[in-house]
């Protein structure tokens, strides 16, 4: 009865055992998902501030890496990409054909409901200096007296 267990056994267990009768074990450590896998924190990337939001000058608009929006009117890019705003005005974003792609821009207009790209040709050349409103303003004339 024990001799038939025990026959029984070493059946089970051969392909576990080698010549020398010892059992074979790992000698590689399991590798698994966990460990050092926890990466770093993320870096807050993306759009701060939206389409048609107010916007003062300094405002991070856009947070990048590359460039995937250009500057466009009353923005300019920071050397890490990042597209902050130089005017007050509110936010637009638009796509202009640049060779064969389309290009991404954010601009920042002065009145709210005005378009990007603007029609210069129209409207005249969108210009902001400091606090002083200069579209629009008449010119004071100067008379010489001669």
């Amino acid at each position: 009865m024990l001799s038939a267990f025990l026959n029984a056994t070493t059946q089970r267990l051969k392909p576990a055992l080698n010549l020398y009768g010892q059992v074979r074990t790992a000698t590689k450590r399991v590798s698994g998902s966990g460990g050092r896998s926890g990466g770093t924190a993320g870096k807050r990337l993306g759009v701060k501030k939206f389409s048609d939001e107010l916007v003062i000058p300094g405002n991070i608009i856009v947070r990048q890496r590359g460039s995937h929006f250009h500057p466009g009117q009353h923005v300019k890019m920071g050397r890490d990409h990042t597209i902050y705003s130089i005017a007050p005005g509110f936010v637009r974003f638009y796509v202009r054909k640049f060779g064969l792609r389309d290009r991404r821009y954010v601009g920042v207009v002065l009145n709210r409901g005005e378009t990007l790209p603007r029609n210069e040709a129209a409207l005249g050349r969108s210009r902001y200096f400091g606090f002083v409103e200069l579209n629009g303003v008449e010119r004071p004339t100067v008379v010489n007296r001669a």
